[in-house]
């Protein structure tokens, strides 16, 4: 049976290419579009990099180009570029996910929380955090260990985030301090009260039923299997990785 490759689109790849870097000194890179596809199919198999396909070039080849951009930086600057920061996003909802770290994910320099992982009764995990605007595509994501408070990140994924005028969340973000960081954006919080709040904050539930988006973006991009499973042992590798697949699924289209 013919292995099922992934290729970048013409459409998709011409998106992607005015954004690469350019101009840089060095032997002149090999086909920019053959590499990228071959990162993004090994971000959906899951295997390990050794096992890339020969169609996508040496193997060294590909796994290189993706941690050396990771550390320079280039796949976040496509994520942004494509997502953009500028203008009013209008409704965003905030929401993180657990990711299973393998044994893989272990050893790296600086220790397990520096790199983003945490011990937890579940084991050893990171957690991804996102922000979405209202049609569901992910703006801002964030990683920290598995055993970080989802509410402890919130702060970081608003200062992140453009002008938004309101901001869906579940009621793991009602605290004070949320709250308080959306009203000085201007902006309004959908977020149900706790059982523990002696007088419940009433909010919107019929703009609380869009939260279901972010729910969604995190079925999509755990349909790469390097997202849904840690191998990395490096965070910033890992979290390259899901924005990569953020950008392929919700923004080259």
């Amino acid at each position: 049976m013919a292995r099922r490759l992934y290729w970048l689109s013409d459409d998709e790849w011409s998106r992607i290419e005015p954004l690469l870097p350019k101009g840089r000194r060095g032997a002149r890179r090999v086909d920019d579009q053959r590499v990228i596809s071959g990162i993004v199919h090994m971000l959906r198999s899951g295997a390990r990099w050794r096992d890339c396909p020969t169609e996508y070039g040496p193997y060294t080849t590909v796994y290189n180009r993706f941690n050396r951009w990771s550390r320079q930086g280039v796949w976040l600057g496509l994520f942004e570029a494509l997502t953009g920061h500028s203008g009013v996003w209008g409704t965003v909802a905030i929401d993180a996910t657990h990711v299973k770290a393998h044994r893989s994910a272990a050893g790296a320099k600086g220790g397990p929380f520096a790199q983003a992982v945490g011990a937890s009764r579940g084991g050893r995990t990171t957690k991804l955090h996102a922000l979405t605007d209202l049609a569901g595509r992910p703006r801002v994501l964030l990683l920290s260990p598995g055993n970080v408070n989802d509410v402890s990140m919130a702060a970081a994924l608003i200062a992140a985030a453009g002008p938004f005028d309101r901001l869906l969340a579940d009621r793991g973000y009602d605290a004070n301090a949320v709250r308080a960081l959306i009203d000085a954006r201007g902006a309004q919080a959908v977020i149900p009260s706790t059982t523990s709040r002696r007088a419940p904050i009433p909010h919107d539930r019929a703009a609380y039923r869009a939260r279901n988006l972010v729910e969604r973006l995190w079925c999509r991009l755990k349909d790469f299997r390097r997202v849904a499973t840690r191998y990395d042992k490096l965070a910033r590798n890992f979290l390259s990785g899901a924005i990569i697949a953020a950008t392929v699924t919700y923004w080259c289209n």
